[in-house]
């Protein structure tokens, strides 16, 4: 393996102590770790405690423009279609395959979602562990 770590980027979208919605860009260090032996070291990073997954899937077009809050702690991947996220602060964050959406804004303002491709778009939604702050 090479001696560059490798990381890991996704946008968080968070309540501050106000209850305004932020965004955040983050990253993680993927470390070498011999995951599956004999096959050769991968590099991976514990993230965050989870409880179930589930297929979202929302037509063309789709809008849940009336700002709301998340319902629970999750995960978004995008895995077909392109959303925009807008966050009670005004902040945008566009969302296309592959990207990766941590959702905790699950109080205050919120934030609304449309979906912006021609077509379908499908999520596969993560739900996290409830934190234990």
């Amino acid at each position: 393996m090479g001696s560059e770590i490798q990381k890991a980027k996704y946008v968080r979208l968070y309540a501050d102590e106000v209850g305004e919605s932020h965004f955040e860009d983050l990253e993680m260090d993927l470390l070498p770790v011999e995951f599956a032996p004999p096959a050769g070291p991968m590099t991976i990073a514990e993230f965050l405690p989870t409880t179930r997954s589930l297929w979202v899937g929302v037509p063309g077009g789709w809008a849940g423009e009336i700002p709301h809050p998340v319902p629970r702690r999750q995960i978004f991947i995008v895995l077909q279609g392109e959303f925009e996220v807008t966050a009670s602060d005004g902040g945008m964050s566009h969302l296309r395959l592959g990207d990766v959406l941590l959702i905790e804004d699950t109080w205050g303002k919120g934030h609304s979602t449309r979906e912006i491709s021609n077509g379908s778009g499908l999520i596969f939604a993560v739900v996290l562990a409830e934190s234990k702050s």
